[in-house]
């Protein structure tokens, strides 16, 4: 009997059904065959041991009252949708609120079809007899499914040996339901305990390691232990450096995310194991970025109830600002972008998550002025983010005179069109490579804020109210065409992982914070100034992808190589989000200022923008350059073929001082 128990209960053999987890309907039927058992248990006892006599269609009834009552209670209470194998206190705390509930309302009944008819339909003290007996044959049923699914799960074939942290009562919890899974990807072999003094060698079956920095490490490789596994609420871990001390040593973090679901209330796959709510730890997790509040009622005083037109809404800072504006009220949404598929996405998304929102569709390309203007004149939108730009720097060392074009003609179209329809508010998204700018982009960036803030001032001595304000930052994580995204897909094919300098750094931000950002600080602006956020510590950008290499579980120059490639077009080693000669002032928020940047005069930028954008429609890239360096004079290329022109330009200034000299000079006497 027992060989032949254990064949039925071979592993391979149920995975075959793919049994995971026993489907709640069969839970809730046992449930009720134990109650209609008990209840037989006491008439069968009542009839021989008190030789009552109940007639067969008494008996039916009062049976069918308390199935119907049992089942009404079940099905309020949800008694039978813990996952049985996993559940210990859980299973029995709900267990005992069924029989208590059920029994009061039994009790209930019959003191009411006492009073009404004078009789009991059943004795109370048999109501409290089928209480007691289902609810311990329901605890055995519990015990029985949990006993089938160790047995089941007693193999370990195949799964990642992990330690999961914390000794308590949560992560003992958690290694168990792990331990417990079948068909599971991880086999817990003990707790890591960080808290200095515990002593406990062994806790319910799993061995306790005790964090040590000098040892730690050594027992991980020792015992095989490939990865830790933790609490996604343990926020310590992931920003206190924590994590640091197992990334250096390889070994792999994971987080266990949505731990209340082991009850599976809202899962409508109950063949859904545990581990695949087991996450490996994303690298954004990792460096430290405070919490974003997406309530700010500054920012909802202002949005609430207006129309909102947002350029670039399909791409990552856009759409995320469209997220963003939908929680704050806007009575209208529109999107203006001329990408077609990313607009269909983000239109499903927004009828998905935000059904309320009025979300408008507007096809249509920034260097079109035709085009923008019909978006204005039809939507008359108050706020006005423009998140339309290219922004990859080689590409556009390559295409400079698309550059021009859509961020800098593009932007002058979108601006003046606001202007003439009186627009209430436009924030312009620019970036720290309009700093002292070394490329094509960042130069094209720099002069898209000239203009918005010339025309601003030239416009409020007109009398003018439309406020043009612009917000400046770094790069944003996990957005289109950033390092994170291309070093996961170079891990995931087996690297190498490219870099392009080892000391290359970069500020790093969300993407739902840089917006949070840029919606505060477009509603605190006044007109004119350019607001530059907090961007953190700086990160090199050959120790993220490092890190994000041992954070897969994998060994750095072991399993996935590093190569050093070289600085490509227009890129320096380092960002920077002020001028030098700019200062800051601080504003309400701590994490906004605004820069103080020199002002320049609207027909002087008018003049210049416009020549610019000539040679660019004309494809005269050199005079574009030239011109461009010119009138940005801290544009100056680094590893791009336009360093000739800053050398051109340095020659031409000399030889000009030189002739002025020369013209200047008094003839000496003989």
């Amino acid at each position: 009997m027992e060989r032949l128990l254990n064949k039925m209960l071979d592993l391979k053999l149920f995975r075959a059904f793919k049994v995971r987890t026993t489907p709640r309907w069969i839970i809730l039927l046992l449930d009720m065959l134990i109650v209609m058992l008990s209840y037989v248990a006491t008439v069968v006892a009542g009839i021989y041991s008190m030789h009552q006599v109940l007639s067969p269609m008494s008996i039916l009834t009062n049976g069918l009252i308390l199935f119907a009552v049992y089942f009404a209670v079940s099905y309020v209470s949800k008694s039978y949708t813990c996952v049985i194998r996993l559940s210990v206190i859980e299973d029995l705390y709900r267990i005992f609120m069924l029989i208590v509930f059920a029994t009061i309302v039994l009790v209930l009944f019959n003191a009411l079809h006492l009073a009404i008819w004078g009789t009991m339909f059943m004795s109370f003290w048999n109501i409290f007899v089928i209480g007691a007996l289902s609810f311990s044959m329901m605890m055995i049923e519990r015990l029985c499914i949990k006993y089938l699914y160790m047995r089941m799960t007693s193999a370990t074939e195949g799964r990642k040996r992990v330690l999961v942290l914390g000794t308590s009562f949560a992560s003992v919890f958690l290694a168990n339901a792990l331990k417990g899974e079948v068909g599971g990807k991880f086999l817990p072999v003990g707790l890591l305990s960080i808290k200095a003094g515990e002593d406990k060698s062994e806790i319910n079956g799993f061995k306790v390691y005790k964090f040590d920095p000098t040892t730690t490490g050594s027992e991980f490789a020792e015992d095989n232990i490939d990865a830790l596994i933790f609490d996604s609420k343990s926020n310590y871990l992931m920003t206190s450096g924590f994590a640091d001390f197992f990334i250096k040593n390889d070994i792999a973090l994971m987080a266990m995310h949505k731990v209340s679901e082991f009850e599976q209330e809202n899962d409508k796959d109950n063949n859904s194991g545990i581990s695949t709510y087991v996450k490996e730890v994303q690298i954004e997790d990792l460096l430290g970025r405070d919490p974003i509040v997406l309530n700010n009622p500054l920012v909802f005083k202002h949005i609430k109830g207006s129309c909102v037109l947002i350029t670039g809404a399909c791409g990552s800072i856009g759409s995320e600002i469209v997220r963003q504006v939908s929680n704050y009220g806007a009575s209208k949404i529109v999107l203006f972008d001329q990408a077609e598929t990313p607009m269909h996405d983000i239109s499903l998304e927004m009828k998905k998550d935000h059904p309320g929102a009025h979300i408008e569709l507007f096809m249509g390309d920034v260097r079109n002025r035709e085009r923008v203007e019909e978006a204005f004149a039809k939507f008359r939108p108050r706020f006005v983010f423009h998140a339309a730009a290219y922004k990859h720097v080689p590409m556009m060392e390559i295409n400079p005179t698309e550059a021009i074009l859509a961020n800098v003609m593009g932007t002058r179209n979108v601006a003046d069109i606001a202007l003439k329809y009186n627009v209430y508010k436009f924030v312009m998204i620019s970036t720290d490579k309009a700093v002292n700018p070394t490329n094509v982009m960042g130069c094209t960036k720099r002069l898209a804020e000239i203009y918005c803030q010339s025309l601003f001032f030239d416009a409020q001595q007109q009398g003018k109210k439309t406020q043009f304000i612009t917000t400046r930052f770094g790069n944003v994580l996990g957005s289109n065409g950033s390092v994170i995204p291309l070093f996961r897909k170079q891990i995931a094919a087996g690297g190498p992982v490219t870099v392009t300098h080892k000391e290359i750094i970069r500020y790093f931000m969300t993407i739902p914070e840089a917006c949070s950002l840029v919606l505060e600080a477009g509603c605190m602006g006044s007109g004119g100034e350019i607001y530059i956020f907090d961007m953190g510590e700086p990160v090199k950008i050959y120790d993220l992808a490092r890190r994000m290499i041992s954070l897969a579980g994998l060994k750095p120059d072991v399993d996935i190589k590093i190569e050093e490639i070289g600085l490509r077009p227009g890129e320096k080693l380092y960002e920077e989000l002020l001028n030098d000669k700019e200062k800051t002032t601080a504003t309400v928020n701590k994490k906004i200022m605004i820069a103080k940047v020199r002002k320049y005069d609207y027909k002087d930028v008018c003049a210049a923008i416009g020549n610019i954008i000539s040679l660019a429609s004309k494809g005269d890239v050199h005079g574009m350059i030239y011109a461009m360096k010119e009138f940005v004079p801290e544009y100056k290329s680094q590893q791009s073929a336009f360093e000739s022109i800053d050398k051109e330009i340095e020659q031409n200034s000399a030889e000009t001082v030189a002739r002025h000299n020369a013209s200047t000079a008094q003839p000496t006497a003989e």
